[in-house]
C-alpha cells in the first residue's frame, strides 16, 4: 500500500514543500527513511512506532519505506515525525486517504504520541499558502504563529489520535485565528525608554541623528559612561516597525526558535554577541547553513560591546553584509542568502585601561598601547561607521537629576518624520535611507550652501579629516538637514556632522 502526506522543509528562512511518500510492502519488518535525512530524522522511526503503539493504533509489522521528496534536499529537525506517523497510518488503511491532499503536516511526536513544537511554522505556514493547499496542521503551541498567515486553515492538534480522528472524519479540529492588528499592538511595547538615560544629551542627540538616517554608530568613553544602556535603547527611537519587516524579522527567529512562545515580533530585535563569537555564529554558516547575529539584528540593532576585543577576521566578515544588506553562506550542501540590513552599534574604550578621556581618573597606557588598542579595528570597517562620539563619565549633579529628559515616543516621532522625507526622496530606489547614498546620490542631494562649504573645507584643512570623512559628513549633514525639516545643508547641519567624527580627529 503507499499513501502520500504534505510537509515542508525549511531552506534558509523560507520553507518548500515535501512529500513524505510511504511504501508498505511483505518481508520482514523494517523501517527506513530516505531522501537524504538527518540525525534527527533517522531517529523518528522510533519515535513513531512507540507513538503509534501508545496511542492503541497497531504499527504495521511490514517492510516500511519513507521517501522524503525532492530527494536533493536535506531534511533535518524533527517535524517528519507527525507527517511520518500519518501516513504509516494511512498506507496501512487506518486513515483515509481523501483529505490528505488539502493539508501540510509538520510536527515531533513525543513517546505518548502528544505533539510537541517545531522551528519554522511561520515560513511553513506562508508556503502551504504559496503552494495553495487548504490548510497547515501542526502542534498546538506553534499555531498562533502560523495563524498570522489568514489565507490557509490553520488546525492546532495536541495529540496523534486528534489528527487521526480529523482525516477520519470524526472529529473536527477548531481553526486558530490571530486578530494581526491587535497581536501587532499588543508586542510592539519596549520595555526600556530613552527618559531612563541620565544626561548625555549630546549622545542622546548623536543616536537620534544616527536612528534618523540607519548610520552605524560607534561609542567611545570609559568604562560605566552609559554605552551600553544607550545602545539597549536605540531600537526604541527608530521607526516604527511595519508588518512586512515585522513577518520577515519573524520568520528569521522562527527558523532559530527563538519566538520563545511569542507568536510574531514586533518590535526592532537588538542583538548583543559576545566578543569571543566566531565568524560562522555572527554572519551565519554551520554544515547545514544557519542564519547568523548579522541576520537575526535584520530590521533591528546589532551591538558590538568592546569591538576591539573581537577577532579581526570576524570583524572583518561584517563588511558584506554592512555594504549589501545581506549575506550569502555558501557552503558543499548549499548556497544560502539571507537578509542583514541591520544598523551596527558598536562600542569601546578610549584605551586598553579604559581612561583615557575620563577627567578623574588617570590613564596608565603609554601611546603605543593606546595606538595597538584602537587599530585593532581596521579602516574598512571604520570607514562604514558614519558616526563617531565620546560619551564622557556622568558628574554627580547629572546623575541626581530627577528630570526624566525625553522620552522614547517623542524622539521617535522625530525620527518618523525625518525618515517620510527620505521615503519620499528615494522613492522607487533600492535605497530608503540617508545612510545607503553612493557617490551618485550624495552629488545630487547633499547639496550644501556658501557658508556651510566653507565651513566643510575649514574641517578637511585644519582638523586634517580623511577623504573617507567628507562623504560620511555629508550624509550626516543630510540627516540632520532632514530632522530640521530643511531642504538644503546650512552650516549648523556641517558644523554638528563634524562633531562626530572624533576618531578620525584623532587618529
Amino acid at each position: 500500500m503507499l499513501a502520500k502526506v504534505n510537509s515542508a522543509a525549511l531552506c534558509g528562512i523560507d520553507a518548500l514543500r515535501v512529500e513524505v511518500e510511504i511504501d508498505l510492502a511483505s518481508g520482514l519488518p523494517q523501517l527506513s527513511t530516505v531522501g537524504l535525512p538527518e540525525g534527527a530524522v533517522k531517529e523518528s522511526k522510533d519515535r513513531i512506532r512507540a507513538a503509534v503503539k501508545n496511542c492503541g493504533y497497531n504499527f504495521p509489522a511490514k517492510r516500511i519505506t519513507i521517501n522524503l521528496a525532492p530527494a536533493d534536499i536535506k531534511k533535518e529537525g524533527s517535524a517528519y515525525d507527525l507527517p511520518m506517523a500519518v501516513g504509516i497510518l494511512a498506507a496501512e488503511g487506518l486513515i483515509e486517504k481523501n483529505l490528505l491532499d488539502d493539508y501540510f503536516l509538520i510536527g515531533e511526536l513525543s513517546l505518548d504520541g502528544s505533539v510537541k513544537p517545531v522551528r519554522g511554522a511561520l515560513p511553513i505556514a506562508m508556503a502551504a499558502k504559496r503552494e495553495n493547499v487548504k490548510g497547515l496542521i501542526l502542534p498546538e503551541q506553534n499555531a498562533s504563529e502560523a495563524a498570522v498567515v489568514h489565507e490557509i486553515e490553520v488546525l492546532g492538534v495536541r495529540n496523534l489520535p486528534q489528527v487521526v480522528e480529523f482525516f477520519n472524519r470524526n472529529h473536527s479540529l477548531p481553526r486558530s485565528y490571530v486578530n494581526l492588528d491587535e497581536l501587532f499592538n499588543q508586542h510592539s511595547k519596549y520595555n526600556a525608554d530613552f527618559s531612563d538615560v541620565k544626561g548625555q544629551q549630546h549622545v542622546k542627540r548623536a543616536l537620534e541623528v544616527a536612528a534618523a538616517g540607519a548610520h552605524n554608530v560607534i561609542l567611545v568613553g570609559p568604562p560605566g559612561s552609559g554605552k551600553t544602556m544607550l545602545a539597549k535603547r536605540l531600537p526604541t527611537i527608530l521607526p516604527d516597525l511595519t508588518l512586512a519587516e515585522a513577518l520577515e524579522t519573524t520568520k528569521i527567529h522562527s527558523v532559530m526558535g527563538l519566538l520563545n512562545g511569542a507568536p510574531m515580533i514586533a518590535t526592532r530585535p537588538f542583538r548583543s554577541p559576545h566578543h569571543t563569537i566566531s565568524d560562522a555564529g555572527l554572519v551565519g554558516g554551520g554544515t547545514v547553513p544557519k542564519p547568523g547575529e548579522v541576520s537575526l539584528a535584520h530590521n533591528g540593532v546589532l551591538f558590538l560591546d568592546e569591538l576591539p576585543e573581537f577577532k579581526r577576521n570576524v570583524l572583518e566578515v561584517m563588511r558584506q553584509p554592512l555594504e549589501d544588506g545581506n549575506i550569502i553562506v555558501s557552503r558543499a550542501l548549499a548556497s544560502i542568502n539571507y537578509p542583514a540590513s541591520f544598523m551596527l552599534v558598536a562600542a569601546m574604550n578610549p584605551c586598553p585601561c579604559g581612561f583615557f578621556t575620563d577627567p578623574q581618573k588617570e590613564c596608565t597606557c603609554t601611546p603605543l598601547q593606546i595606538q595597538r588598542y584602537r587599530s585593532k579595528v581596521s579602516g574598512p570597517l571604520l570607514d562604514r561607521i558614519d558616526i563617531q562620539v565620546e560619551v564622557p563619565t556622568l558628574r554627580y549633579q547629572e546623575l541626581a537629576n530627577k528630570d526624566a529628559g525625553e522620552s522614547s515616543g517623542e524622539v521617535r516621532q522625530r525620527v518618523n518624520a525625518a525618515r517620510s522625507i527620505q521615503l519620499q526622496r528615494f522613492v522607487n530606489r533600492k535605497i530608503h535611507a540617508n545612510a545607503q547614498m553612493g557617490a551618485k546620490d550624495i552629488k545630487r542631494y547633499c547639496a550644501v550652501n556658501d557658508a556651510a562649504e566653507k565651513l566643510l573645507e575649514t574641517a578637511i584643512n585644519k582638523l586634517g579629516l580623511s577623504a573617507r570623512a567628507y562623504s560620511r559628513i555629508l550624509k550626516v549633514g543630510r540627516t540632520i538637514a532632514d530632522l530640521d525639516g530643511s531642504e538644503e545643508i546650512e552650516s549648523p547641519h556641517i558644523a554638528e556632522a563634524i562633531q562626530y567624527r572624533s576618531l578620525d580627529r584623532r587618529l
